[in-house]
């Protein structure tokens, strides 16, 4: 303990006595403000800020530091000396965060008569380096202080990891989805009016059940719950259809099923919905073959609920595939072998055995499902028609005609609300019971296979479907080589030419117009994945393995940021971070984490499902046999997590890549994304080049995927030898 508080103090002194407390235009990494800069205004440390500038706000906080170095360095009492420290690590924190929020960039902002003379005046830009490393160094210095108090066990990782979580999620989920959420008890003059939210909030316009009695339709609630329910469903099925025919039976072509079934996630969701358009759209080319051949009339069908329905499924039942693939594989095959033992069948093993241990991958697909359906933007804005659903009504009244932020507000409301209603029905629907099947023991049994009937039925539903995915997308694939797909079908390169163009004169120069948002968005993919990855499963690990007061509503709030619209996190992030103390807008930094915490859940929710089937004794001997938390987690739980990880790095790459919704409000000419640039070229016509840079688009993200595969590879659970030969004959055997 106290080699950490020693190391996280002089991390502390550091920030507040080196490091520029302000963000500095140079940029922290180019180190020029360490020496041109030092002692400016604008690129000083605190002290010197106080020192030579006369802004006295940081003398409470340097108080604050000399009194934790002096507790430290001169209490001996091991629990005083801790109950000290905690008290002064809180109090650097709330004096740190009050000054940033109460002075801003003009002067003050809070307590204007009591603050406004001297430098206070003038005002502060946003948090830099120094005020950053200052904050982290407070925050583990109480995470250990309290694990000295006995808290966590006294496992200071446990304790600073769950500190960690909560000041990250404040931070980047609470804090600026609270900035939206304000507008929502806003009268029409600015003002605060509770009466105002609670008669928006049950207005006909959200809660209509017009369609029930003949109306044209129901309100965007009503809608987006019924495709919500059905999308979630309907994936469910799906992934669970393609888990156990990549797992339980003799299919020759598993590999290829596997990219079919991860193609559609690699995709923008307006990519899928014009593809969805040009096949079945009143000119689409099934269209026209139909009207031809069977005189079958040419209808708007997929202009609604049928057409948004079956864009969802294509690009969610990925989600759901990659979270079953991991519970299906992690059944624990001795149980399956038990029960045929004791003479059940293969499908009263399966309805009594396999089925049961599934229920957290299911209900966590389920849920991922459900979430991503409510609060899919692309894919009804481009086929929506005239079935309105909650995550357009909350765009359009940011962005329409006549903008109203607080009826935006209001509807990301009612959008919490459902998904909070979702979440509580998945832990009914689980209870208390214990899915652990992967102990310490060993475990050299092959997976039972799937009884004919299960297993044709298997194959009936997910084979066409893809083969449905793989014409998709190879439509996609043709229409990035014709002039003007669906008029012009004349062969061309002229799309990748003018996108993808590379010059050899004096060096290698990208001269395509497609090059720069394409490199920012790898660059800052990368960065995000790993980051969203980490902070996800050590996210789960907290909730599956750590019992602590408010844990229920922590693990709620982890699910927040992927619950509202994209569009909506956006604004959020404008308005909480374009101004002092955290101010990111125009950065990359603003998009990496709003990445991050956009695409976390995945990595909880995925990561809870395959924790839960790892018995907690192999947590118990790591720790009896000397290990600290951190060593257990890394030497045990890790390598047992490996599609969990794969499915958290894969998803967050991929949609940090063809994410357009969060993002379309935070780009800017030095960071422009791919789905921003693609958006430009759909808005100007230019078709042709925006198909062809999604095509190179899902090109890179299955390279990557494929690769992370390789690296990551499969969790080794048993033993993998003659017994897979024997397993594929008995399957021979009983069909």
């Amino acid at each position: 303990m106290r080699k950490t508080i020693a190391l996280w103090l002089a991390a502390g002194i550091v920030g507040f006595c080196i490091f520029p407390w302000y963000s500095v235009d140079s940029g922290f990494w180019s180190f020029s403000w360490l020496f041109s800069e030092f002692l400016s205004e604008d690129a000083a440390p605190a002290l010197f800020q106080a020192l030579l500038y006369g802004r006295w706000w940081f003398v409470p906080l340097a108080l604050a530091f000399v009194g934790i170095a002096l507790s430290f360095a001169v209490l001996k009492d091991e629990r005083t000396r801790a109950k000290a420290l905690v008290i002064l690590s809180i109090t650097g924190i709330v004096l740190l965060f009050a000054q940033g929020f109460a002075i801003g960039r003009t002067g003050p902002e809070l307590f204007n008569d009591a603050l406004n003379f001297g430098s206070a005046a003038s005002g502060q830009i946003g948090f830099g380096a120094g005020a950053m490393l200052t904050a982290g160094a407070l925050l583990f210095i109480l995470t250990t202080s309290i694990s000295g108090l006995g808290q966590g066990r006294g496992d200071a990782f446990i304790v600073g990891s769950i500190g960690l979580i909560i000041a990250l999620v404040v931070t980047f989920v609470f804090y600026p989805v609270s900035q939206i959420l304000i507008r929502a008890f806003e009268a029409s003059d600015g003002s605060f009016d509770i009466t105002a939210f609670f008669t928006r909030f049950f207005s006909s316009d959200i809660w209509s059940l017009a369609c029930l009695a003949g109306g044209k339709t129901c309100g965007p609630a009503w809608n987006s719950v019924f495709l919500a329910v059905l999308t979630g469903a309907g994936t469910t099925l799906l992934g669970l259809a393609f888990a156990l025919i990549a797992t339980k039976t003799a299919f020759p072509a598993k590999k290829l099923l596997r990219v079919l079934t991860i193609i559609p996630i690699i995709t923008p969701p307006f990519v899928i919905g014009l593809a969805l358009i040009l096949m079945f759209g009143r000119a689409g080319v099934v269209t026209d073959v139909l009207h031809e051949m069977f005189d079958i009339s040419k209808s708007r069908w997929l202009y609604g609920f049928s057409g948004i329905y079956l864009a969802q499924l294509l690009s969610f039942t990925p989600i759901a595939f990659l979270v079953l693939i991991g519970v299906v594989e992690g059944v624990s095959p001795s149980m399956e072998e038990a029960s045929q033992t004791l003479n059940a069948t293969q499908w009263q093993t399966f309805k009594n055995v396999t089925w049961p241990l599934m229920r957290p991958g299911l209900a966590n697909a389920f849920l991922l499902g459900f979430i991503e359906s409510i609060a899919d933007f692309g894919n009804p804005l481009v086929l929506g028609g005239n079935y309105n659903v909650l995550s357009t009504e909350i765009y359009f009244a940011i962005v329409g005609a006549v903008a109203d932020p607080s009826r935006a507000a209001v509807l990301a409301v009612v959008l919490l609300m459902l998904t909070l209603s979702a979440f509580i029905a998945q832990r009914l629907w689980l209870g208390k019971k214990s899915y652990a099947t992967v102990t310490g023991k060993a475990d050299s049994g092959q997976h039972s296979p799937l009884n004919p009937a299960l297993k044709w039925a298997c194959y009936g539903f997910a084979l066409p479907w893809a083969a449905f995915t793989a014409v998709v997308y190879s439509m996609i694939v043709f229409g990035s080589f014709v002039k003007l797909w669906g008029y012009d079908n004349t062969f061309t390169l002229d799309h990748y030419i003018r996108a993808f163009s590379v010059s050899f004169n004096n060096g290698i120069r990208w001269t395509g117009v497609a090059w720069d948002s394409y490199f920012t968005t790898l660059t800052i993919s990368t960065m995000a994945a790993p980051l969203t990855a980490v902070v996800g499963l050590l996210t789960a690990y907290l909730l599956v393995r750590q019992k602590f007061a408010g844990k229920n509503m922590f693990e709620f709030s982890t699910m927040l940021s992927f619950a509202i619209p994209g569009t909506v996190i956006g604004v959020a992030y404008i308005m909480a971070f374009n101004t002092p103390p955290i101010e990111l807008t125009g950065t990359s930094i603003i998009l990496i984490i709003v990445f991050v915490f956009r695409n976390m859940p995945v990595g909880v929710r995925g990561g809870i499902a395959a924790m839960s089937q790892l018995d907690k004794s192999l947590d118990e001997a790591s720790i009896t046999l000397g290990a600290n938390s951190f060593t257990t987690v890394r030497k045990v739980i890790l390598p047992l997590m490996g599609p969990a990880i794969l499915a958290a790095l894969a998803y967050s790459f991929v949609r940090a890549i063809t994410s357009v919704s969060a993002v379309i409000f935070l780009v800017s000419a030095r960071h422009n994304m791919a789905t921003s640039f693609i958006v430009g070229r759909v808005e100007h016509g230019e078709y042709g080049i925006a198909i062809a840079y999604s095509s190179v688009l899902i090109i890179t993200m299955l390279v990557a995927i494929l690769l992370l595969q390789v690296v990551i590879g499969q969790r080794k659970l048993r033993r993998q030898n003659r017994l897979q030969t024997s397993n594929k004959n008995k399957e021979l055997a009983s069909a």
